[in-house]
Protein backbone atom coordinates (compact mmCIF):
# COMPACT_ATOMS: atom_id res chain seq x y z
CA UNK A 1 0.00 0.00 0.00
CA UNK A 2 0.96 3.62 -1.09
CA UNK A 3 0.78 6.56 1.56
CA UNK A 4 -0.27 9.87 1.01
CA UNK A 5 1.33 12.96 0.10
CA UNK A 6 1.69 15.33 2.57
CA UNK A 7 0.27 17.54 -0.65
CA UNK A 8 -2.58 14.81 -0.42
CA UNK A 9 -2.56 15.38 3.26
CA UNK A 10 -2.67 18.52 3.71
CA UNK A 11 -5.36 19.05 0.76
CA UNK A 12 -7.56 16.23 2.80
CA UNK A 13 -7.42 18.43 6.10
CA UNK A 14 -8.44 21.31 4.44
CA UNK A 15 -11.24 19.54 2.87
CA UNK A 16 -12.37 18.13 6.49
CA UNK A 17 -12.05 21.67 8.70
CA UNK A 18 -12.93 24.04 5.39
CA UNK A 19 -10.68 26.54 3.47
CA UNK A 20 -10.12 29.79 4.73
CA UNK A 21 -8.79 33.16 3.89
CA UNK A 22 -5.58 32.34 5.73
CA UNK A 23 -5.48 29.38 4.14
CA UNK A 24 -5.32 30.35 0.90
CA UNK A 25 -2.32 32.79 1.86
CA UNK A 26 -4.15 35.87 2.91
CA UNK A 27 -3.35 37.02 7.02
CA UNK A 28 -6.26 40.10 7.77
CA UNK A 29 -4.71 40.16 11.30
CA UNK A 30 -0.96 41.18 9.96
CA UNK A 31 -2.19 43.67 7.76
CA UNK A 32 -4.03 44.88 10.84
CA UNK A 33 -0.84 44.88 13.15
CA UNK A 34 1.13 46.36 9.77
CA UNK A 35 -1.35 49.53 10.46
CA UNK A 36 -0.68 49.90 14.04
CA UNK A 37 2.66 50.27 13.44
CA UNK A 38 2.61 52.74 10.94
CA UNK A 39 -0.23 55.17 12.20
CA UNK A 40 1.42 57.57 13.95
CA UNK A 41 4.28 57.96 11.04
CA UNK A 42 1.18 58.82 8.63
CA UNK A 43 -0.86 61.24 11.66
CA UNK A 44 2.82 63.13 11.88
CA UNK A 45 2.10 64.21 8.12
CA UNK A 46 -1.36 65.46 8.99
CA UNK A 47 -2.11 69.23 9.23
CA UNK A 48 -5.37 70.92 9.73
CA UNK A 49 -7.11 70.46 6.97
CA UNK A 50 -7.30 66.53 6.92
CA UNK A 51 -10.24 65.32 8.73
CA UNK A 52 -10.69 61.78 10.26
CA UNK A 53 -7.66 59.11 11.32
CA UNK A 54 -6.58 56.32 10.07
CA UNK A 55 -8.47 53.29 8.84
CA UNK A 56 -10.88 55.29 7.09
CA UNK A 57 -12.25 53.98 3.31
CA UNK A 58 -11.66 57.47 1.86
CA UNK A 59 -8.96 60.18 3.14
CA UNK A 60 -10.58 63.63 3.67
CA UNK A 61 -9.14 66.62 2.93
CA UNK A 62 -10.93 70.65 3.71
CA UNK A 63 -10.46 72.62 1.12
CA UNK A 64 -12.07 75.53 2.38
CA UNK A 65 -8.82 77.76 1.23
CA UNK A 66 -9.29 77.38 -2.13
CA UNK A 67 -12.54 79.70 -1.80
CA UNK A 68 -9.31 82.24 -1.58
CA UNK A 69 -8.08 81.26 -4.94
CA UNK A 70 -9.54 83.58 -7.73
CA UNK A 71 -9.27 79.94 -10.06
CA UNK A 72 -7.22 77.23 -8.84
CA UNK A 73 -6.71 73.98 -10.99
CA UNK A 74 -5.96 71.18 -9.19
CA UNK A 75 -3.54 69.15 -10.18
CA UNK A 76 -2.53 65.45 -9.98
CA UNK A 77 -0.09 62.68 -10.68
CA UNK A 78 0.69 59.02 -10.09
CA UNK A 79 3.81 56.90 -10.10
CA UNK A 80 5.61 54.00 -9.03
CA UNK A 81 9.31 52.94 -8.02
CA UNK A 82 9.98 50.39 -10.79
CA UNK A 83 12.58 47.54 -10.50
CA UNK A 84 14.16 49.51 -7.74
CA UNK A 85 12.32 47.72 -4.96
CA UNK A 86 14.03 44.97 -5.51
CA UNK A 87 17.30 46.37 -4.85
CA UNK A 88 15.39 47.13 -0.95
CA UNK A 89 14.30 43.47 -1.04
CA UNK A 90 17.16 42.12 -2.01
CA UNK A 91 18.96 43.94 0.50
CA UNK A 92 16.22 43.94 3.38
CA UNK A 93 16.29 47.63 3.91
CA UNK A 94 12.68 49.03 3.39
CA UNK A 95 12.49 52.34 4.77
CA UNK A 96 14.16 54.66 2.37
CA UNK A 97 11.71 53.18 -1.10
CA UNK A 98 9.32 55.66 0.09
CA UNK A 99 11.79 58.62 -0.70
CA UNK A 100 11.35 57.65 -4.23
CA UNK A 101 7.65 56.84 -4.30
CA UNK A 102 7.04 60.55 -3.28
CA UNK A 103 9.88 61.98 -5.19
CA UNK A 104 8.63 60.48 -8.35
CA UNK A 105 4.75 61.80 -7.79
CA UNK A 106 4.72 64.79 -6.01
CA UNK A 107 8.01 66.44 -8.09
CA UNK A 108 5.66 66.20 -10.84
CA UNK A 109 3.01 68.10 -10.25
CA UNK A 110 5.31 70.99 -8.79
CA UNK A 111 6.44 71.06 -12.38
CA UNK A 112 3.84 72.82 -13.39
CA UNK A 113 4.13 75.05 -9.69
CA UNK A 114 1.18 73.31 -8.07
CA UNK A 115 1.50 73.04 -4.21
CA UNK A 116 1.07 69.48 -3.66
CA UNK A 117 -1.35 68.95 -0.86
CA UNK A 118 -2.14 65.85 -0.14
CA UNK A 119 -1.18 61.78 -1.45
CA UNK A 120 -2.21 58.33 -0.70
CA UNK A 121 -0.12 55.22 -1.30
CA UNK A 122 -1.14 51.45 -2.48
CA UNK A 123 1.55 48.53 -1.54
CA UNK A 124 1.23 45.06 -3.21
CA UNK A 125 2.65 42.02 -1.61
CA UNK A 126 2.95 38.65 -1.51
CA UNK A 127 2.79 37.98 1.86
CA UNK A 128 2.21 40.65 4.33
CA UNK A 129 5.05 41.32 7.22
CA UNK A 130 4.01 43.74 9.26
CA UNK A 131 7.30 45.17 10.17
CA UNK A 132 7.95 45.31 6.24
CA UNK A 133 5.03 47.07 5.56
CA UNK A 134 5.44 49.65 8.25
CA UNK A 135 8.90 50.51 7.41
CA UNK A 136 7.24 51.45 3.79
CA UNK A 137 5.26 53.56 5.02
CA UNK A 138 6.77 55.36 7.36
CA UNK A 139 9.40 56.10 4.71
CA UNK A 140 6.67 57.17 2.67
CA UNK A 141 5.49 59.66 5.35
CA UNK A 142 9.01 60.74 6.15
CA UNK A 143 9.40 61.99 2.70
CA UNK A 144 5.74 63.60 2.62
CA UNK A 145 6.87 65.50 5.18
CA UNK A 146 9.79 67.13 3.51
CA UNK A 147 7.75 67.50 0.31
CA UNK A 148 4.84 69.57 2.47
CA UNK A 149 2.41 67.31 1.80
CA UNK A 150 -0.48 64.99 3.66
CA UNK A 151 -0.26 61.14 3.29
CA UNK A 152 -4.19 60.89 4.06
CA UNK A 153 -4.37 56.76 3.07
CA UNK A 154 -3.27 54.28 1.08
CA UNK A 155 -4.10 49.99 0.71
CA UNK A 156 -1.73 47.42 1.64
CA UNK A 157 -2.82 44.36 -0.65
CA UNK A 158 -1.84 40.53 0.08
CA UNK A 159 -1.35 39.02 -3.42
CA UNK A 160 -0.17 35.31 -2.52
CA UNK A 161 0.19 32.70 -5.89
CA UNK A 162 0.75 36.15 -7.63
CA UNK A 163 3.92 37.32 -6.25
CA UNK A 164 6.33 35.73 -3.86
CA UNK A 165 6.50 35.80 0.02
CA UNK A 166 9.30 38.15 -0.21
CA UNK A 167 7.86 40.53 -3.22
CA UNK A 168 5.72 44.42 -3.54
CA UNK A 169 5.47 46.73 -5.43
CA UNK A 170 4.59 50.49 -4.31
CA UNK A 171 2.81 52.75 -6.16
CA UNK A 172 1.18 56.77 -4.99
CA UNK A 173 -0.77 59.31 -5.97
CA UNK A 174 -1.01 62.94 -5.00
CA UNK A 175 -3.31 65.90 -5.73
CA UNK A 176 -2.30 69.71 -5.30
CA UNK A 177 -3.18 73.30 -6.21
CA UNK A 178 -1.78 76.40 -8.17
CA UNK A 179 -3.66 79.68 -8.87
CA UNK A 180 -4.35 79.89 -12.92
CA UNK A 181 -2.41 83.02 -13.14
CA UNK A 182 0.37 81.13 -11.57
CA UNK A 183 0.62 77.79 -13.47
CA UNK A 184 4.48 77.14 -15.20
CA UNK A 185 4.59 75.59 -18.46
CA UNK A 186 6.04 76.05 -21.94
CA UNK A 187 4.14 79.21 -22.85
CA UNK A 188 5.94 81.31 -19.78
CA UNK A 189 9.52 80.33 -21.82
CA UNK A 190 11.23 82.72 -23.60
CA UNK A 191 14.06 83.25 -25.66
CA UNK A 192 16.78 84.49 -23.76
CA UNK A 193 15.41 82.71 -20.53
CA UNK A 194 18.68 80.62 -18.44
CA UNK A 195 18.66 76.30 -17.73
CA UNK A 196 19.55 75.64 -13.83
CA UNK A 197 20.64 72.68 -13.28
CA UNK A 198 19.75 70.70 -9.00
CA UNK A 199 21.49 68.02 -8.68
CA UNK A 200 20.34 64.62 -8.36
CA UNK A 201 21.43 62.40 -5.22
CA UNK A 202 22.18 59.37 -7.40
CA UNK A 203 20.44 57.20 -9.92
CA UNK A 204 16.80 58.45 -8.04
CA UNK A 205 13.98 55.70 -9.31
CA UNK A 206 14.74 55.34 -13.09
CA UNK A 207 17.13 53.33 -15.38
CA UNK A 208 16.63 50.22 -12.89
CA UNK A 209 16.88 47.33 -15.69
CA UNK A 210 19.51 48.79 -17.17
CA UNK A 211 21.65 48.80 -14.24
CA UNK A 212 20.94 45.71 -12.60
CA UNK A 213 21.26 44.46 -15.90
CA UNK A 214 25.04 46.39 -15.78
CA UNK A 215 25.77 44.93 -12.44
CA UNK A 216 24.68 41.05 -13.16
CA UNK A 217 26.52 40.92 -16.48
CA UNK A 218 29.76 42.38 -14.07
CA UNK A 219 29.07 39.53 -11.55
CA UNK A 220 29.25 42.23 -8.90
CA UNK A 221 27.58 41.50 -5.47
CA UNK A 222 25.10 44.46 -3.31
CA UNK A 223 27.55 43.82 -0.63
CA UNK A 224 30.97 44.36 -2.41
CA UNK A 225 32.72 47.70 -1.53
CA UNK A 226 33.54 50.04 -4.15
CA UNK A 227 36.26 52.61 -3.58
CA UNK A 228 34.98 54.99 -6.17
CA UNK A 229 31.48 54.97 -4.28
CA UNK A 230 32.61 55.19 -0.88
CA UNK A 231 30.62 52.51 0.37
CA UNK A 232 28.70 49.46 -0.82
CA UNK A 233 27.38 49.17 -4.29
CA UNK A 234 24.15 48.09 -2.60
CA UNK A 235 24.00 51.37 -0.33
CA UNK A 236 24.36 53.09 -3.35
CA UNK A 237 21.98 52.11 -5.51
CA UNK A 238 19.37 52.53 -2.57
CA UNK A 239 20.72 55.52 -2.22
CA UNK A 240 16.56 57.50 -1.73
CA UNK A 241 15.44 59.98 -4.13
CA UNK A 242 16.05 63.60 -3.45
CA UNK A 243 12.45 65.62 -3.13
CA UNK A 244 12.47 68.68 -4.43
CA UNK A 245 8.76 70.15 -4.28
CA UNK A 246 9.42 72.45 -1.19
CA UNK A 247 12.68 73.54 -2.74
CA UNK A 248 10.72 74.54 -6.10
CA UNK A 249 7.60 75.94 -4.86
CA UNK A 250 10.31 78.45 -3.05
CA UNK A 251 11.65 79.52 -5.90
CA UNK A 252 8.30 80.00 -8.19
CA UNK A 253 6.59 81.87 -4.58
CA UNK A 254 10.50 83.99 -4.82
CA UNK A 255 10.29 84.66 -7.86
CA UNK A 256 6.19 84.42 -9.38
CA UNK A 257 5.84 85.00 -13.10
CA UNK A 258 2.62 87.21 -11.77
CA UNK A 259 4.13 89.25 -9.23
CA UNK A 260 6.71 91.99 -8.31
CA UNK A 261 10.06 90.73 -8.60
CA UNK A 262 11.90 93.16 -10.46
CA UNK A 263 10.56 91.23 -13.44
CA UNK A 264 12.49 88.17 -12.43
CA UNK A 265 10.42 85.51 -12.52
CA UNK A 266 10.58 81.41 -12.65
CA UNK A 267 9.23 80.25 -15.79
CA UNK A 268 9.26 76.49 -15.70
CA UNK A 269 10.63 72.91 -14.23
CA UNK A 270 11.57 70.09 -15.52
CA UNK A 271 11.45 67.02 -13.54
CA UNK A 272 14.34 64.18 -15.11
CA UNK A 273 12.73 60.96 -15.10
CA UNK A 274 12.38 58.31 -17.24
CA UNK A 275 13.93 59.70 -20.48
CA UNK A 276 16.43 61.40 -19.24
CA UNK A 277 17.42 65.07 -19.16
CA UNK A 278 17.22 66.06 -22.42
CA UNK A 279 13.91 64.48 -23.54
CA UNK A 280 12.39 65.60 -20.45
CA UNK A 281 13.42 69.30 -20.83
CA UNK A 282 12.26 69.29 -24.11
CA UNK A 283 8.62 68.35 -22.77
CA UNK A 284 8.74 71.68 -21.11
CA UNK A 285 9.76 74.20 -23.93
CA UNK A 286 7.60 75.39 -26.87
CA UNK A 287 7.40 74.90 -30.32
CA UNK A 288 10.45 77.34 -32.06
CA UNK A 289 12.35 77.44 -28.96
CA UNK A 290 15.85 75.54 -28.29
CA UNK A 291 17.52 74.47 -25.18
CA UNK A 292 21.27 74.64 -25.39
CA UNK A 293 22.85 72.62 -22.44
CA UNK A 294 26.31 72.31 -21.80
CA UNK A 295 27.91 69.14 -20.34
CA UNK A 296 31.17 70.79 -19.23
CA UNK A 297 28.89 72.75 -16.58
CA UNK A 298 29.03 69.63 -14.27
CA UNK A 299 31.19 66.47 -13.44
CA UNK A 300 29.02 63.16 -13.87
CA UNK A 301 29.04 60.95 -10.04
CA UNK A 302 30.54 57.70 -9.66
CA UNK A 303 27.83 55.81 -9.55
CA UNK A 304 27.43 56.89 -13.62
CA UNK A 305 30.37 56.29 -14.63
CA UNK A 306 30.64 53.10 -13.07
CA UNK A 307 27.34 51.83 -15.13
CA UNK A 308 28.91 53.00 -18.22
CA UNK A 309 32.15 51.32 -17.66
CA UNK A 310 30.99 48.24 -16.29
CA UNK A 311 28.67 47.88 -18.74
CA UNK A 312 30.36 49.48 -21.82
CA UNK A 313 26.91 51.53 -21.96
CA UNK A 314 26.95 54.00 -25.00
CA UNK A 315 26.40 57.97 -24.06
CA UNK A 316 23.36 58.05 -26.26
CA UNK A 317 22.00 55.03 -24.36
CA UNK A 318 23.02 56.28 -20.61
CA UNK A 319 21.98 60.31 -21.23
CA UNK A 320 18.29 58.74 -22.48
CA UNK A 321 17.92 56.36 -19.55
CA UNK A 322 19.22 57.46 -16.47
CA UNK A 323 19.33 61.48 -15.17
CA UNK A 324 23.68 61.82 -14.90
CA UNK A 325 23.57 63.74 -11.85
CA UNK A 326 20.91 66.46 -12.34
CA UNK A 327 17.08 65.19 -10.82
CA UNK A 328 15.25 68.44 -11.34
CA UNK A 329 15.59 71.65 -14.07
CA UNK A 330 14.54 75.00 -13.88
CA UNK A 331 14.01 77.22 -16.46
CA UNK A 332 14.14 81.56 -15.38
CA UNK A 333 14.69 84.63 -16.26
CA UNK A 334 18.31 85.63 -17.15
CA UNK A 335 18.11 88.23 -14.56
CA UNK A 336 16.60 85.73 -11.68
CA UNK A 337 19.67 83.34 -12.82
CA UNK A 338 22.20 84.16 -9.67
CA UNK A 339 19.90 85.10 -6.85
CA UNK A 340 18.05 81.57 -8.11
CA UNK A 341 21.43 79.38 -7.71
CA UNK A 342 22.26 81.02 -4.56
CA UNK A 343 18.90 80.09 -3.09
CA UNK A 344 18.73 76.85 -4.07
CA UNK A 345 22.28 76.03 -2.74
CA UNK A 346 21.44 77.80 0.40
CA UNK A 347 19.02 75.08 0.64
CA UNK A 348 21.03 72.49 0.32
CA UNK A 349 20.04 71.63 -3.17
CA UNK A 350 23.77 71.83 -5.30
CA UNK A 351 22.94 74.01 -8.53
CA UNK A 352 24.69 75.67 -11.01
CA UNK A 353 23.94 77.15 -14.48
CA UNK A 354 23.98 74.39 -17.50
CA UNK A 355 22.28 76.41 -20.68
CA UNK A 356 20.50 78.90 -21.78
CA UNK A 357 17.17 79.10 -24.38
CA UNK A 358 17.20 80.82 -28.04
CA UNK A 359 15.22 80.74 -31.04
CA UNK A 360 15.70 77.57 -32.94
CA UNK A 361 17.39 78.49 -36.14
CA UNK A 362 17.73 76.83 -39.74
CA UNK A 363 21.29 76.86 -39.09
CA UNK A 364 21.42 75.00 -36.28
CA UNK A 365 21.99 71.01 -36.54
CA UNK A 366 19.01 68.83 -35.93
CA UNK A 367 20.67 65.53 -36.68
CA UNK A 368 22.17 62.92 -34.23
CA UNK A 369 21.90 61.82 -30.73
CA UNK A 370 22.71 65.22 -29.33
CA UNK A 371 19.17 67.36 -30.26
CA UNK A 372 16.05 66.05 -29.34
CA UNK A 373 12.69 67.44 -30.88
CA UNK A 374 9.76 66.94 -28.38
CA UNK A 375 9.06 63.81 -26.20
CA UNK A 376 6.79 61.44 -24.60
CA UNK A 377 3.85 62.68 -27.25
CA UNK A 378 4.50 66.38 -26.95
CA UNK A 379 5.44 68.00 -29.95
CA UNK A 380 6.84 70.75 -28.21
CA UNK A 381 10.34 72.61 -28.47
CA UNK A 382 13.92 71.19 -28.48
CA UNK A 383 17.27 70.58 -27.02
CA UNK A 384 20.60 70.21 -27.91
CA UNK A 385 23.49 69.09 -25.43
CA UNK A 386 27.30 70.03 -26.58
CA UNK A 387 30.43 69.57 -25.29
CA UNK A 388 31.57 67.09 -23.15
CA UNK A 389 31.20 66.20 -19.33
CA UNK A 390 33.70 67.59 -16.92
Amino acid sequence: MTSASPAADMNAAQNAAGITYASAGVDVEAGDRAVELMKDAVKATHNSSVLGGVGGFAGLYDVSRLLTYKRPLLATSTDGVGTKVAIAQAMDIHDTIGFDLVGMVVDDIVVVGAEPLFMTDYIACGKVVPERIADIVRGIAAACSVAGTALVGGETAEHPGLLGEHEYDVAGAATGVVEADSLLGPDRVRAGDVVIGMASSGLHSNGYSLVRRVINHAGWALDRQVSELGRTLGEELLEPTRVYAADCLDLARTFPVNGSAGGKAVHGFSHVTGGGLAANLARVLPQGLLATVDRSTWELPAIFKLVAELGNVPLADLERTLNLGVGMVAIVSADAADEAVNRLNDRGVPSWVMGSVEENSDAISKSGPDYVQGAKGVDGGAVRLVNAYA
